[in-house]
């Protein structure tokens, strides 16, 4: 790992470039990941994100991290992860939905602990949707990981649809229930930015990755929900950037990560408020 990346971000920001909306090719994406592992910021990313449906044993993945996001079916995973690795992979982790918006969560989860327990050398994130049956999936992730269970939640905290954005609030209420369980999570889509941000085109308030980092960092530190859905609503860097730079040399507490298609975005943003020095000791 880079020395020049601080412990508060390492194996933040997973290569989303595989994913929807991506449009770039295999070759392409493989070809950037690797020359973005062997950068001086190579500590802040995390791995290779590829969808299950393009597992191919016939592709060159030699040396590559990966985590497998599932866009087929759970059933199948254990096959994707086999074709991977005899593609030269290094699968450490598999993401998968055990759940649309409104339907419970609960069934997938147990289809997921079936996959947890037969690989148990596999990190296992279920991505569980932020309405009805949450909590109840949540205490299910709990007990599984009792029994000693490589899984964690993971939740999509933007989209298409404002509904798919939580409010800071909600999503306080989610980071801290996470923090009363001792629960890790992951995040997805709509983390583009470091700073909470309307976007023009679509009107959708975005939430910004500092601002989850800080947000995680308080709650682990004991905050109640109010005091995290601050932190999560700020919009100016100055209540963001010294908490965060108070806490660099530590490591990140709770919050796995998150992916996205241009890992050169949040590392520009970063150094651009003095959280990563840009390359110099």
């Amino acid at each position: 790992m880079s020395t020049l990346v601080p412990p508060l971000f390492a194996g933040l920001v997973d290569d989303a470039s595989l994913l929807p909306p991506g449009i770039i090719g295999f070759a392409e994406a493989r070809a950037a990941h690797t020359k973005h592992r062997g950068s001086w910021y190579s500590g802040l990313i995390g791995a290779l994100l590829v969808p299950a449906s393009l597992a191919n044993p016939d592709l060159t993945l030699t040396g590559l991290t990966v985590g497998v996001i599932n866009d087929t079916a759970i059933g199948h995973l254990p096959a994707v992860v086999a074709k991977l690795r005899a593609a030269g992979a290094e699968v450490g982790r598999v993401e998968a939905a055990v759940a649309r918006r409104g339907e419970d969560p609960q069934p997938g989860l147990v289809a997921l602990e079936a996959l947890a327990a037969e690989a148990p050398d596999l990190d296992v994130y279920a991505e569980i949707p932020l309405s009805w049956g949450l909590l109840a999936g949540l205490d299910t992730v709990t007990a599984q990981r009792a029994r000693g269970l490589r899984i964690a939640p993971k939740f999509r905290v933007g989209g298409l649809a404002a509904e798919l954005f939580p409010t800071p609030v909600e999503l306080a209420a989610v980071i801290c229930a996470c923090r009363d369980r001792d629960l890790p999570f992951k995040l997805a889509a709509g983390l583009r930015h470091a700073l909470r941000h309307t976007d023009p085109e679509t009107g959708f308030t975005h939430h910004g990755f500092l601002n989850v980092l800080v947000a995680t960092v308080a709650a682990s530190d004991g905050a109640e929900v109010t005091d995290v859905a601050e932190a999560l609503a700020a919009t100016h860097p100055v209540p963001l950037v010294e908490p965060a730079r108070a806490r660099r040399d530590e490591p990140r507490p709770l919050w796995a990560g998150f992916g996205t298609a241009n890992i050169l975005e949040p590392l520009t943003e970063l150094i651009r408020l003095g959280l990563i020095n840009g390359g110099y000791e």
